[in-house]
């Protein structure tokens, strides 16, 4: 389908659509988003093209190095527009997000108003729904507030967003508990506002004991915790920090956050650690808001079992995301041989092939960010050929990069280590290159 409107935009005039990229209407969201899916899909005919042997010039069409380095070269440049337009896209996609999240937000509310108005029906309307109402119109109001200040970042999702541009799981699970808990007290504000006499005061009161609530407590403290230390402010920043730093985990950005990364990898692989932690949030926070409900005069009681639930799938999650990545490495460097060829140990102008692991990061397996890969040959940096195929590349991926050993490396023992997309860099690995 890519190629097909590739094929369809080369034919078309300049300028026949009302928003095609560089659309001159402001921040259009229309023009960055037809603008990128054209690069993209321009990119993937030239790729394609390539990989089917067409569009070589004449000048390099005899020399197989030549010619890869010629493609390379194209296709860099190619996918480096789309990167472009990709970033272009999110900040218009992020720009227009907060009224989205408005809407919902304030969509919610509505959704409660007839949910209380359906359950009046026959039992009257009370203090408790009043107070409720009351109580989720200022949380709409404070979201709506948010969003507006964070309308270049997401709105009212803008606290959940992390570092990297993805949504973050830690966050949102914790983010949601903070809501209920502050609706939960703003509900008994109002209930406390409009009791009468002093008995009903005082069980309102007794309502915010820790005894009543130590459940629900107990859970906001853990899972604000993981948050923290699963990236949100202090330890876990601190601890992913460093885990960067010494090269044991590798982050690239995201062009946008999405909701599906709440429960997938920086590569966009379902993860159980997440899932997991985000379906028993999810249900642990229901049955509060359903004791909530039931019981608007105290804080929701959440059973010690689910509780407890709770706080394993919180330890499972962190346990998650302390043993995920891993530091890029270096096993053997060979002569790379075609089939034909003789025996013969490593000369400059060879083509090498470096065998490992962990050569492109999660999230790095666009062309732009692969043909950010450099290997260094002794004082020479050499950056990684992109060799397409039909639907991909060949070279590099993650186990195996093949590049050419130049003439500007001196003949002797020489260190070959490459660099990720990431930064991260491999082991040194020593090789032999003879005159």
């Amino acid at each position: 389908m890519a190629v097909q409107e590739a094929r369809q935009g080369t034919e078309a005039p300049r300028g026949a659509g009302a928003h095609d990229g560089g659309c001159t209407c402001g921040d259009c969201p229309h023009g960055a988003r037809a603008g990128h899916r054209r690069a993209e899909a321009e990119f993937l005919l030239q790729r394609d093209g390539f990989a089917a042997g067409h569009g070589l010039p004449a000048a390099v069409a005899h020399s197989v190095s030549a010619s890869r380095q010629w493609v390379s070269e194209e296709l860099t440049q190619s996918a480096e527009l789309v990167a472009e337009r990709g970033r272009a896209e999110g900040e218009a996609w992020l720009t227009r997000l907060w009224l989205r999240t408005a809407a919902t937000v304030w969509a919610a509310v509505v959704a409660l108003l007839v949910v209380q108005a359906l359950t009046a029906v026959g039992a009257g309307w009370s203090d408790a729904r009043t107070a409720g109402l009351l109580a989720a119109l200022v949380v709409a109001g404070a979201l709506t507030t948010a969003s507006w200040f964070h309308r270049a970042r997401g709105g009212a999702l803008a606290p959940v967003i992390g570092e990297d541009n993805r949504l973050s799981t830690s966050r949102a699970v914790a983010a949601a508990w903070v809501l209920l808990v502050a609706y939960a007290v703003l509900v008994l504000v109002g209930r406390l506002a409009a009791a009468s006499g002093h008995a009903e005061r005082d069980a309102l009161l007794s309502g915010l004991d820790l005894s009543r609530g130590a459940g629900v407590v107990t859970v906001l403290a853990v899972v604000c915790g993981i948050a923290v230390v699963c990236g949100i402010a202090v330890l876990v920043r601190r601890v992913v920090g460093v885990r960067v730093l010494a090269q044991r985990l590798q982050k690239v950005r995201a062009s946008r956050p999405r909701a599906a990364d709440l429960l997938t990898d920086d590569a966009g692989r379902g993860t159980f650690a997440d899932i997991q932690y985000v379906v028993i949030g999810a249900v642990a926070l229901v049955f509060a808001a359903v004791r909530l409900a039931r019981r608007p005069d105290q804080l929701p009681d959440l059973p010690w079992g689910l509780a407890v639930v709770v706080l394993v799938s919180a330890a499972t999650y962190l346990a998650g995301k302390y043993a995920e990545g891993g530091r890029p490495v270096i096993l053997s460097v060979v002569r790379a041989r075609e089939a034909g060829d003789l025996d013969a140990p490593i000369r400059t102008g060879d083509d090498i092939e470096i065998r490992g692991a962990g050569f492109v990061p999660p999230g790095a397996q666009t062309a732009d960010r692969l043909s950010r890969m450099v290997v260094r040959i002794g004082p020479v940096h050499v950056h990684v050929p992109l060799v397409p195929v039909t639907g991909g590349f060949s070279n590099p991926t993650d186990a195996v990069l093949t590049v050419p050993v130049p003439a500007d490396v001196e003949p002797g023992r020489v260190d070959v280590q490459v660099v990720t997309a990431a930064g991260a860099e491999t082991n040194r690995y020593a090789i032999d290159v003879t005159d």
